[in-house]
This record gives structure tokens, C-alpha cells and sequence, in this order.
């Protein structure tokens, strides 16, 4: 169910506070100041996948910024791509300054500065998450904060459009699809700064990063199939096994490699889960396409440090596993504390177009 936040019901007068409250506790510290004499309502409907927060956010004009003194109260790294809905933003950070329209996406990273000026009542999706979960050089990143990825072409309009799917299913997907499709999510967006970074050469009318994103996407996809191997992988998408095999040379490592560490990590995030729906390690594993319960357990341990059943008694522990107080996205009880304004409700505002 979504938490969902709204001032529809408070006096004008009152919102302004309530919205700045609302707005810091249900992502990260953030000065908030609204632009019209009598503030329009806002409202944020979020749900959880995992450690990705995906949030629909409606208001009026206002400017939003993080300041030196948030940083330095707050000492946690998340990352924020926005995807515009309705409005448009003008975000600076990094020395740099971009008009986000409708269809477009961003980024900030919460532990720099950065600014946003909304001058229209606007809409748009957020996705928060910790820096960790993206595996890119922080240099690659650096680059591309307030910088206008356009959803209409390319590999942006790849990534934009499963983003927003995902945050239009975001509602019906149990946690451990949620976990899963969240964490294909990133890979893409990473994927993309790798591109944009010079990390990929082009080949031919369709670069060999946007080709790559193809053929994660389907690995991601079929992960379950324990025959999933280079072949049909190549045969799937027309190409040569040692083009297939050139296009992850980019990456250090093999096809094979790849698949074996996105098969381990999802065991890795459910392992902790499992026990509550029923299932145990030897079921984890087929999950994810391991048919040899040895080999499963080698693996783990080689990659994590420990078995998979130490892991999953880990997980149950409590450490590990995310969530809870201090996140940045609230109290961990699941309904963030606005001040009289916080409410569960399987409905909420309209949706962003």
C-alpha cells in the first residue's frame, strides 16, 4: 500500500511548513520555498522496491535546494533521478544548469550541492536510492548531475521508458519482484552513463552500449533459466557469440561472469526474505537459475564472504537488509511523519500524465 502525503486538507497559510516538513522527511534534507502568496496543495504518493523510494510528487511553484548545512547534518549519499511529467524544472549542480521538460530525466547526488526552481505547478516521478547501488565511476556521475537526458531517442529513451514503467507498476508488484525490477532499473541507468561517459564505441546505426542495454535487459529478464548461456543469448539479438563476448570485454569480464553475479546478488537480496514466504535456500537459488546446490553455495561464498544460509541468518538479524530508521526516506515504519498531514490510502491524487 502507499504512504501518500497531501496539504489539500490544511488552510493556505498552513502548507508551506507542512510541505518543507514533508518533502525532508520523505527523501533527504531539503530547504523548501514556496513561490505564490497562497501555496498550492502538494501531494506525494511513494512506494517502496527494495532500497529504490519511488515517488509521484504534485505542487506548485517552489524552489527546493541542499545546502552546505544539510550535507554536513545529514552524511548519507543517495542519488535522485526525477522524470518531469507536467512543468518543467531548472536544476544547477556541479557548476552546470539544465531546463528539465516534460519526458525528460535527471540527476542529483544528495552530497553536493544542488538547486531546483520550479516556477509552474508541476509533476514529476522521483527515484531515491544509495549512491552504492550505482555502479558507475564517481567521475562518470560527476559529469552528468543537472544534465537534460531526453526520454524521445537513444539509449535515454530506453531507460526513461522502463523507469516510468516501473514506477506505473510500482503499486502491484510484490517485494521481491520489486527488488528485482528496481535492480534492473539502475543497471540500465548505469549503463547509460557508461555511454555517455565514452565508455562505448559505436558500431554501426546502433551504438554498442544501446546494444549491450538490449542484452542485459533480455540476461535480466531470463535469469530463472538455468539454460541460459551465450548462445541463445547471441541468437536472440542476431549476433556473433564473439561480438556478444566484444561487448562485455568492455566491461572486464565475461558473459558468463555477468550472469553469475546478477543470479548471486538477487539470492543475496532475497536470501534474508525468504524464510517469512516459505522458502529456503535450495528454492532461492533454482530461483535464479543454479541447479547445483554446491555450486550455488561456492559461489556465494567466493562472492559474499559467507554461506548462504549464514547470510540468510544475517539478513533475519537485522543487519543488512535496509530500511529502518535513518535511512533518509523516514521512520522505516512504512507512513512518514508530516506533522498531521500523514495518511495511508490505496488511492491518492491523480496521476501524473
Amino acid at each position: 500500500m502507499p504512504v501518500v502525503l497531501s496539504t489539500a486538507s490544511l488552510p493556505a497559510a498552513d502548507r508551506g511548513e507542512r510541505w518543507h516538513h514533508a518533502v525532508s522527511r520523505t527523501f533527504i534534507p531539503l530547504d523548501v520555498r514556496l513561490l505564490e502568496d497562497a501555496p498550492s496543495p502538494g501531494s506525494i504518493v511513494s512506494h517502496r522496491l527494495g532500497s529504490l523510494q519511488v515517488s509521484r510528487v504534485q505542487a506548485g511553484p517552489q524552489v527546493v535546494t541542499r545546502s552546505r548545512r544539510l550535507i554536513a547534518r545529514d552524511g548519507k549519499r543517495f542519488l535522485i533521478l526525477t522524470l518531469q511529467r507536467r512543468g518543467s524544472a531548472l536544476k544547477e549542480q556541479d557548476g552546470r544548469q539544465a531546463r528539465i521538460g516534460p519526458g525528460d530525466f535527471s540527476l542529483s547526488d544528495s552530497s553536493r550541492l544542488f538547486r531546483k526552481k520550479v516556477q509552474d505547478a508541476f509533476c514529476f516521478t522521483s527515484f531515491h536510492f544509495p549512491r552504492e547501488d550505482l555502479r558507475v565511476r564517481d567521475e562518470d556521475l560527476r559529469a552528468l548531475t543537472a544534465t537534460a537526458f531526453s526520454g524521445r531517442e537513444g539509449s535515454a529513451a530506453l531507460v526513461g521508458t522502463y523507469f516510468a514503467r516501473l514506477a506505473r507498476e510500482a503499486g502491484h508488484l510484490d517485494a521481491l519482484a520489486g527488488r528485482q525490477f528496481a535492480a534492473t532499473a539502475l543497471d540500465l541507468l548505469a549503463l547509460l552513463i557508461n555511454e555517455r561517459s565514452g565508455r562505448f564505441t559505436p558500431q554501426g546505426p546502433e551504438t554498442a552500449a544501446a546494444t549491450l542495454v538490449r542484452v542485459k535487459d533480455h540476461i535480466l529478464r531470463h535469469l530463472a533459466d538455468p539454460g541460459l548461456a551465450p548462445p541463445g543469448i547471441a541468437a536472440a539479438h542476431f549476433m556473433s557469440v564473439r561480438y556478444l563476448h566484444k561487448l562485455f570485454e568492455a566491461e572486464g569480464v565475461t558473459v558468463g561472469e555477468w550472469i553469475r553475479t546478477q543470479r548471486l546478488e538477487r539470492c543475496r537480496r532475497d536470501l534474508p526474505h525468504s524464510p517469512a514466504l516459505g522458502h529456503g535456500v535450495a528454492a532461492v537459488a533454482r530461483r535464479w537459475g543454479f541447479t547445483s546446490p554446491s555450486h550455488f553455495s561456492r559461489a556465494f561464498r567466493a562472492a559474499y564472504g559467507m554461506t548462504p544460509r549464514e547470510w540468510q541468518i544475517h539478513g533475519l538479524s537485522g543487519e543488512g537488509t535496509g530500511g529502518g530508521t535513518g535511512d533518509g526516506f523516514g521512520d522505516g515504519t512504512g507512513v512518514v511523519a508530516t506533522g498531521g498531514v500523514e495518511r495511508e490510502h490505496p488511492g491518492g491524487p491523480a496521476r501524473c500524465p
